[in-house]
């Protein structure tokens, strides 16, 4: 596993050969959430696992914007990971838009397309995660001395312990004290935009594009699909039973499984 940073984007790579994949993960995450899928996949695929802007340890922006961020990662593999030739692409939530908005706009760098739990559309439930973001707000990092406390302070307002962990990854220690790695107080500001869909005109990525949602989320309806079908025309969707939206880490081994099958089926 190596890192490396063009750019504002860090990223991992995992792997030394095989099909090249690319991870986009979503909002509060960092690229090593798909680790543990990266390891599973190898050594058939050499992944790279990107920390979004204002995520992980990517460089932190002044306005949430789709375009833009499909830009930055376009121009981050160009200069590495594709640089030989296009790759798969696998997003989930937020990093599923931005992968969407990545072929759209960049096809030449996009072979095959996975969209984890997340649809081409605005709108949908933003309540959860206006709640984690104000929550993690919340926590007075003057006060914390080590990781427990802010857990401690963070169990007040969010019960499950497994959703702490995953929120409390970018918290960072510095110096004496702890900082946040994340740019909440965009995120939190910009949560409508990182919501919604960008205008991609009359764009349409025609090649091989997987669906992957959960049974139990509402992120992906029958309503989405006049308009999953119009920009990716060549669209499958597969439904995994007893997951909600994380789909990747709720039902790893069956995650793991279409993925192997969808990107077998696009090797080149």
């Amino acid at each position: 596993m190596s890192s490396s940073a063009s750019g504002t984007l860090s990223s991992t790579t995992v792997g030394e050969s095989g099909i090249p994949v690319v991870f986009l993960h979503g909002l509060f995450g960092q690229g090593r959430n798909f680790a543990q899928v990266a390891k599973a996949l190898a050594p058939e695929h050499r992944s790279l696992l990107v920390d979004l802007p204002d995520h992980g340890r990517s460089g932190w922006t002044d306005r949430f914007d789709y375009a833009a961020s499909a830009d930055l990662v376009a121009d981050h593999l160009r200069s590495g990971f594709a640089g030989d030739g296009p790759v798969h692409v696998v997003g989930h939530s937020m990093g599923g838009k931005v992968a969407m908005v990545l072929a759209l706009r960049h096809p030449e760098v996009v072979d095959g397309l996975v969209v984890a739990d997340i649809a081409p559309a605005s709108g949908g439930s933003l309540g959860e995660f206006a709640h984690l973001l104000d929550s993690l707000a919340a926590i007075d990092l003057a006060t914390v001395t080590r990781r427990g406390d802010a857990d401690e302070q963070l169990a007040q307002r969010v019960d499950d312990a497994r959703v702490r962990g995953f929120l409390l990854q970018n918290l960072r220690a510095d110096g004496d004290g702890f900082r946040w790695q994340a740019n909440l107080d965009l995120l939190r500001r910009e949560l409508p935009a990182i919501g919604a869909f960008p205008d991609v005109g009359d764009a349409v990525f025609d090649h091989p594009v997987l669906w992957v949602a959960g049974d139990r989320s509402d992120y992906v309806r029958p309503e989405h699909g006049p308009q999953m079908r119009r920009l990716f025309p060549r669209t499958t969707l597969v439904t995994l039973k007893g997951s909600g939206h994380w789909v990747h880490s709720e039902q790893p081994e069956a995650f793991v499984s279409v993925l192997r099958t969808f990107l077998g089926t696009q090797a080149r």
